[in-house]
């Protein structure tokens, strides 16, 4: 069976950009911007981004394009067994985060639906009040799994329809629909009283407040912003013809990628400085202060929908990436046509997703290594798995298959001249830097 291309370049731009901004462009890029001082550490994450992060994507993008095939198939049929592993765990990686991050897409659905009918903006004004409003939500036994299950379901509606008419024709949708959204947004942002000092927060650099914390910080917001370590731009790189020109496609999604953080941080930032809430709140700022925010606001239920229309945009171009590339792995490894393999990861994802939601409630107590159901998965996949993954990648391609990738990137008479550098970044920077990230985070 001729395996699925994707129908245009700029679908596969959208798509794979679709990708890398999820919930972590949209809604972990503010808070931890904040967090970490605003200006300097947004610098540093766009360096990281145009450096490393470049290289990594390139890698993978390259790699599936060699192998037309997932993750798995990838590594094996470019490095053998052994090599196979990697793939797999991309793929446990993929499985993994999505069990935990259809929770989270199922809050913004419920966010979206009690925006529409107004009844998020009943309460009072203040964080507190919607931090108490928040709690009880992810603590009720039920709703929150209704709502994952919803979110399920809308992944799976579109991974169902395959690369063509499925992923490609929603990238084209949703993806300028998010930027006409976050414009929006930024618009009445920047209209209120206050807003310049949000605004001056978040892009003057202040080299003094950099440090080793920061810039791991922005070392692990860069990969996780960007979808590397997953297999997913591996996978999206299968679906690329050998005549597109992939350096550049690479950089139009980094591009896109980066634009919408730094339109996140213009949307937020300012609103929370103009209300005078912390911008620091951490997770809290995107359900709890942002809510806040919006009760303030004149029309304040009609932006709050749109906020939260923005997000699950966001976090539904992501998840679907995750989904498919578990679903491409059982397509390619098992021969399982695309709409069983489709239903049955879904209806996993939900089952497994649900102890992850019961960990904010009923299943609070119970604890592994000291960490909720919830906290172990999102911990054990973003902390040790994915930089992991990534470093055996950056090994893998260095060293082990570098004369395939500079051909696969050099057809076409179109040699990038950035190659001699790639390769030292492969070889030695990435594992170094991205060793640090794991030793930083696990050991101090």
């Amino acid at each position: 069976m001729a395996r699925s291309q994707w129908g245009s370049r700029l679908g596969f731009i959208l798509a794979a950009a679709g990708s890398a901004i999820g919930l972590g462009a949209v809604w972990k890029f503010p808070y931890v911007t904040a967090t970490n001082g605003g200006g300097a550490f947004l610098f540093i994450y766009l360096l990281i981004c145009l450096t490393l992060g470049l290289v990594l994507m390139v890698s993978e993008m390259s790699l599936g394009r060699l192998s037309h095939a997932s993750p798995v198939g990838a590594f094996r049929k470019n490095g053998g067994k052994l090599w196979a592993l990697v793939g797999y765990s991309g793929v446990l990686i993929c499985f993994v985060i999505l069990t935990f991050y259809s929770v989270v897409g199922g809050w913004t659905v419920a966010y979206l639906v009690d925006s529409v009918t107004g009844s998020l903006l009943v309460h009072q004004t203040d964080a507190k009040a919607y931090g108490d409003l928040f709690g009880n939500f992810i603590a009720h036994p039920v709703r929150p799994v209704v709502y994952h299950g919803v979110f399920a379901l809308l992944t799976l509606g579109v991974v169902i329809g395959g690369v063509q008419k499925g992923i490609e024709n929603l990238s084209k949708f949703l993806m300028p629909g998010l930027f006409v959204l976050l414009l929006i947004l930024i618009l009445r942002a920047l209209t209120l009283d206050g807003a310049i000092d949000g605004l001056l927060y978040f892009v003057t650099p202040d080299f003094s407040k950099v440090n080793i914390s920061m810039i791991v910080d922005a070392l692990g917001l860069a990969f996780f912003s960007l979808s590397l370590g997953m297999g997913i731009m591996v996978t999206y790189g299968s679906y690329v013809s050998k005549e597109s020109d992939l350096f550049n496609s690479t950089l139009w999604v980094i591009g896109l990628t980066v634009m919408t953080c730094f339109l996140s941080g213009l949307m937020v930032l300012p609103a929370v400085f103009a209300f005078g809430f912390n911008p620091s709140a951490g997770p809290g700022l995107t359900f709890i202060t942002m809510p806040a925010v919006f009760a303030h606001m004149p029309w304040g239920s009609l932006f709050a929908a749109l906020f939260f229309a923005l997000l699950l945009v966001a976090a539904l171009t992501s998840s679907v990436s995750l989904l498919e590339v578990v679903v491409s792995f059982l397509i390619d490894e098992f021969k399982a046509g695309r709409r069983f393999a489709s239903i049955l990861v879904a209806v996993l994802i939900f089952l497994l997703g649900i102890p992850s939601s019961l960990s904010f409630g009923i299943w609070g107590d119970i604890k592994l290594f000291d960490k909720t159901i919830f906290d172990l998965l999102d911990y054990a996949t973003s902390n040790l798995l994915m930089p992991l993954n990534e470093i055996l990648l950056a090994i893998f391609v260095g060293w082990v298959i570098w004369p395939k990738l500079e051909a696969d990137l050099s057809a076409n008479g179109r040699a990038p001249a950035v190659l001699p550098l790639m390769k030292i970044f492969l070889r030695f920077a990435v594992p170094i830097l991205i060793g640090a990230i794991l030793v930083h985070k696990n050991f101090f």
